[in-house]
């Protein structure tokens, strides 16, 4: 065992009997002082954690049915690690939301090759995603599904970079709306519509799809407007279709559709019309100590995000 010194005068100590709750008490031979020492297993147990994180194993596997190693290291669901950016500047980024558990979500920025960076907050707000941005120069061309609270933190961290909205999540929140089978006309032809925005490679092909959403806007309007009563209040009686329309009427508004087919853009090389390649890497597990991402099995992502909704009572 290693020499224990005083804390108060650094002299040599010796054993002096043990504590109401039977640890070791040590006392000074130089001033007499009474003391006695914790041992610092912090890293031996993040060890264990990991260990055990990163394997097949359950906790039920663990010596003592897994109660000990709960205890043990509990503390440990609440390390947040953060990482470091490297200070790469990047022409195309790529930004989500991957939610871990109710109140946990990783905001998550990468390039074509790798992870840039993260940030991991309890909601996806402004405040949340200029977290993320600040530390990371800021690009070209930013591609987004949209997430909430990420257009005014944009516009106020990286004023300049212009917005590739996903198509693909674009077309999938009509589809939410409207299903994949529409009763309505006025729904199959959204849907149609809607569907054909993963199609368009060409600026002239843009401005005829923004003609043709405008053109069914235009016609079934008083369609949009008819109102029906329940439970004594007027609503609107097609208020799913609204909110379709809602949804690609924002985002034509906002100009964010085909920032990929802007010729000053384009002029570097071709630019992503959606986020998927993050989608794709949704099974990844984030290390501690570096910056990158290891692919692992969807059952395994599956397992620990399973153990993360657990620890933080989801």
């Amino acid at each position: 065992m290693k020499a224990v010194y005083c804390p108060y005068c650094g002299g040599r100590t010796k054993r002096n009997g043990r504590t109401s709750s039977g640890s070791q008490r040590w006392r000074c031979t130089a001033c007499g002082a009474s003391t006695t020492v914790r041992y610092d297993d912090t890293a031996t147990r993040l060890d264990e954690f990991l260990g055990w994180l990163l394997s097949k194993d359950s906790q039920a596997a663990m010596p003592g049915g897994g109660r000990s190693f709960r205890r043990r290291t509990a503390e440990f669901w609440e390390v947040w690690p953060m990482p470091v950016p490297d200070g790469e500047l990047h022409r195309v980024l790529h930004v989500d939301g991957i939610w871990v558990a109710r109140d946990l979500v990783v905001l998550i920025c990468c390039s074509g090759e790798r992870v840039v960076s993260w940030y991991m907050a309890r909601s996806e707000n402004s405040r949340a995603w200029s977290a993320l941005m600040s530390p990371i120069p800021a690009p070209e061309v930013v591609v987004t599904d949209g997430g909430s609270g990420f257009a005014k933190a944009v516009r106020e961290t990286w004023p300049r970079t212009r917005v590739q909205r996903c198509t693909f999540h674009a077309f999938s929140q009509v589809k939410r709306y409207t299903t994949t089978r529409p009763k309505l006309q006025a729904g199959r032809e959204l849907y149609l519509i809607a569907r054909d925005l993963m199609g368009i490679e060409t600026l002239h092909q843009a401005e005829l799809w923004v003609e043709r959403y405008l053109d069914w806007c235009g016609f079934w309007a008083d369609f949009l407007e008819d109102r029906t009563v329940v439970d004594g209040r007027r609503v609107y009686t097609h208020e799913r279709l609204r909110r379709a329309r809602s949804s690609l009427s924002s985002l034509v508004s906002a100009g964010t559709l085909f920032t990929y087919l802007d010729p000053a853009l384009a002029k570097a090389g071709p630019l992503p019309s959606t986020n998927n390649m993050i989608d794709v890497s949704v099974n990844i597990i984030f290390t501690i100590s570096t910056n990158a991402f290891s692919p692992i099995a969807p059952t395994r992502i599956r397992r620990i995000r399973q153990r993360g909704c657990a620890a933080f009572g989801a």
